[in-house]
């Protein structure tokens, strides 16, 4: 009964910028910690950015001063903000949410699809 929606990805070429939105839906009590994953062929996922519930905010040191997580919390949404873009940048970005559906249950991550990005040089 949850579902989280990536939208933003597409193609385009090193030094452009793409934002990325995650709007997560369904029984949702309250979110925690809502975070951007990618994943290149033949790699495994890995963590790209994360921000808390009061805003804090954390990077990959592959992305920082680059790209800029934040989040709107009457959308239960999710940006990621991707700038100057390199080939290196290209996969398919998931989102992750950590939720409660009720207040008495406790949280769980929940995904999103993903959503392809790709850098050409």
């Amino acid at each position: 009964q949850v579902q989280l929606v990536e939208s933003g990805g597409g193609l385009v070429q090193a030094g452009e910028s793409l934002r990325l939105s995650c709007a997560a839906s369904g029984t949702i009590f309250s979110i925690n910690t809502m975070a951007w994953y990618r994943q290149a062929p033949g790699n495994q996922r890995e963590l790209v950015a994360t921000t808390t519930s009061s805003g804090a905010t954390n990077y990959a040191d592959s992305v920082k001063g680059r790209f800029t997580i934040s989040r709107d919390n009457t959308k239960n949404t999710v940006y990621l903000q991707m700038n100057s873009l390199k080939p290196e940048d290209t996969a398919v970005y998931y989102c992750k949410a950590n939720l409660k559906m009720v207040a008495w249950r406790n949280s769980g991550d929940y995904w999103g699809q993903g959503t392809q990005v790709t850098v050409s040089s």
